[in-house]
């Protein structure tokens, strides 16, 4: 029986937060509505389901806990941060789930999957510039079928970066609290798309 979108959010509110999340490292935590819409996208397209799926800058390990709760055969979960992987792990026990959590720096994973899902980093931060570029990189190494989250109006650059790929893409609002000493408000939206990114071929 298919879980249903809802189902699954409720499942990953449980899902706890960085305790003292990394300015420079854009270490923001993808929302349980978000990581839902996602990952059930994925799984309509059967892109999860018996599938080996790959979490890259895992962060609490949303992404990939709500694949394996949705029948993902194996889920890696990869993140540069100590700290955060073991949050990731508690995460997966208090969920119930056997997802491999290896810490990593996401230039130096080796490895093959089905499918990619991730929310990158947007490279926002001086020190983390172009960080959105290294992990597509890496994603499409690792997989043909890529699931990640950027900033609305990103499909050109897109296209342009990653060649050859079919996008289907849809925009979600992204709910993001006050997290930072340079936030000022309490909780914004900010517009984001949901892109399905498939190798049409390779180079």
């Amino acid at each position: 029986m298919t879980m249903k979108k809802k189902e699954l959010e409720i499942m990953l509110e449980r899902v706890e937060d960085i305790k003292e999340p990394d300015a420079d490292k854009e270490q923001y935590s993808t929302p349980a509505t978000v990581a839902s819409e996602l990952l059930h996208f994925a799984f309509m397209n059967g892109d999860i389901e018996n599938r080996v799926v790959y979490d890259l800058g895992c962060g609490n390990g949303i992404l990939g806990i709500g694949a394996k709760l949705l029948g993902a055969k194996e889920v890696v979960g990869i993140d540069s941060d100590k700290k955060v992987i073991a949050v990731a792990n508690a995460n997966s026990k208090r969920l119930g789930v056997k997802v491999e959590f290896r810490r990593c720096d996401v230039r130096e994973v080796v490895g093959r999957g089905d499918t990619v899902v991730m929310n990158p980093p947007f490279g926002a931060q001086r020190k983390n510039i172009h960080a959105d570029r290294i992990f597509l990189e890496k994603a499409f190494e690792i997989a043909p079928v890529v699931y990640s989250i950027h900033n609305a109006g990103s499909e050109l650059f897109i296209r342009s970066f990653v060649p050859h790929v079919a996008i289907v893409r849809f925009p979600v609002a992204f709910p993001l609290k006050k997290r930072f000493w340079f936030h000022k408000k309490e909780k914004k939206f900010i517009e984001v798309d949901i892109y399905r990114m498939e190798r049409t071929r390779k180079d």
